[in-house]
């Protein structure tokens, strides 16, 4: 394990700068000594010099897929540059303390006790408490850290976990130091039941996509150990930039909304006689939506149509970015944000009605592009982000025109992040 010290020596020097440029892109090089500088100055100034790790769990984009995984669907998904970086130290005694730059309180957990706590309840200390319980029962060592966290994701649930298996990687088993030895979805399903078992509510890919990075097809017929690809490929010299429009709307109360879809999914599909929508037909849906509308509702049926043709069109994006098709694939990018405003209906809430920020960001973008790129609604939906594929040399003018609209640093640009190795190391 490094010191604090050859660390800092090693940053100066430009000795990371390899791994630095993997994980943030050259373009974030900058950013990125300045914010392991920050957290080495923060970890000495609270706990002290001495032995440490840097560890960085990246931040994650749904290129494909909106709201299949939960029905044993496709889902394309992508880790990207934004990140949660930590620099975390070992100690003696069971006890997590965490300082996260912006906030002004430390996380302090005791790992003795792992149960659940009501009044802990969708916090920090929950997600740190589900985490360790989760690993402790699957029979993986957990033990006490110190550690200063920088984030450059908002709300970056799925990214903070997976920064707390970085940290107290060297309390656990040597068996799971090796992404090698286990299959894809262990690490990611501890974290995500971890979550759950504490009331964060949390998806699989989220986990997934942050554990481990690069472009993924994720296949989750088998939701216990999800089929897992690498896709070849990405935007760079497409002609088209990534990037993800923040409209500010807020995600508080919008549970039962994001509930409701999964739901009405499977009532729809259970009223055909399946468990999941996994292995439905467009064609027996339409020959029975008469009957499912009495039996469920009109927006259940949509709703599970919209899975039918989303699942087949991940699939379609995968094989479009592998075979360097970008215009098939935008055209899916498309088709995706259409079903997903007609069918999956999850770009506003009902009940909040004039409340329309996704809505409004997709109108807006569709005029400025005026046809060439793609946009959708970006994750959970009802509130957050879309997800856009601007034109390079569009790009200026269109970050301005919604920056007026939605805020300075609405407009954010991704990077894919390439397969890279969780904790940062000094050679000798």
């Amino acid at each position: 394990m490094n010191t604090t010290a050859q660390y800092r020596k090693a940053l100066e020097a430009g000795r990371l700068d390899d791994q630095l440029v993997v994980m943030h892109g050259t373009s974030w090089l900058d950013s990125s000594y300045a914010r392991i500088a920050s957290l080495l100055d923060g970890m000495e100034r609270h706990f002290g010099e001495g032995p440490a790790i840097i560890a960085s769990a990246p931040g994650r984009t749904e290129l494909g897929g909106n709201h299949t995984d939960h029905n044993h669907g496709h889902v394309l998904a992508a880790a990207v540059h934004l990140d949660c970086l930590a620099v975390a130290a070992p100690v003696d005694e069971p006890v997590v303390t965490i300082v996260s730059e912006g906030y002004d309180s430390a996380i302090t957990v005791d790992l003795s006790d792992t149960a659940p706590r009501p009044l802990e309840e969708g916090t920090s200390e929950a997600m740190v408490r589900g985490v360790a319980h989760a690993f402790q029962r699957n029979g993986c060592g957990t033990g006490g850290f110190n550690a200063c966290v920088s984030s450059t994701i908002c709300g970056g649930r799925a990214e903070f976990v997976g920064c707390l298996r970085g940290a107290d990687r060297p309390h656990l088993q040597r068996a799971f130091q090796s992404r090698r030895r286990h299959p894809a979805g262990h690490r990611p399903r501890r974290t995500t039941r971890g979550e759950r078992t504490f009331r964060k509510t949390c998806g699989f890919m989220d986990q997934m996509a942050s554990s481990f990075e690069g472009i993924l097809s994720i296949d989750f017929e088998n939701a216990g150990n999800p089929a897992l690809e690498h896709v070849q490929g990405g935007f760079e010299g497409s002609g088209y930039r990534l990037c993800v429009v923040d409209t500010g709307g807020s995600h508080a109360d919008l549970t039962p909304d994001y509930a409701a879809i999964p739901e009405e999914m499977f009532a729809a599909a259970k009223a055909l006689g399946r468990e999941s929508g996994r292995g439905v037909g467009m064609s027996e849906l339409l020959g029975a939506a008469g009957s499912l509308r009495e039996s469920v509702s009109d927006r259940a049926v949509m709703r599970l149509m919209h899975f039918v043709e989303e699942n087949e069109r991940a699939v379609a994006q995968a094989e479009a970015l592998a075979a360097g098709d970008m215009a098939r694939f935008l055209k899916l990018v498309a088709e995706s944000g259409v079903s997903s405003c007609r069918l999956l209906q999850n770009c506003y809430s009902t009940s909040r009605p004039t409340e329309q920020p996704v809505p409004l960001a997709l109108a807006l973008t569709d005029r400025l592009l005026g046809g060439d790129g793609a946009c959708r609604v970006h994750g959970g939906g009802f509130a957050g982000t879309i997800q856009v594929f601007v034109p390079d040399a569009s790009f200026v003018g269109y970050r301005a025109f919604m920056e007026e609209v939605f805020g300075n640093g609405s407009v954010i640009p991704l990077d894919i992040r390439r397969p890279v190795p969780e904790i940062l190391r000094v050679e000798d």
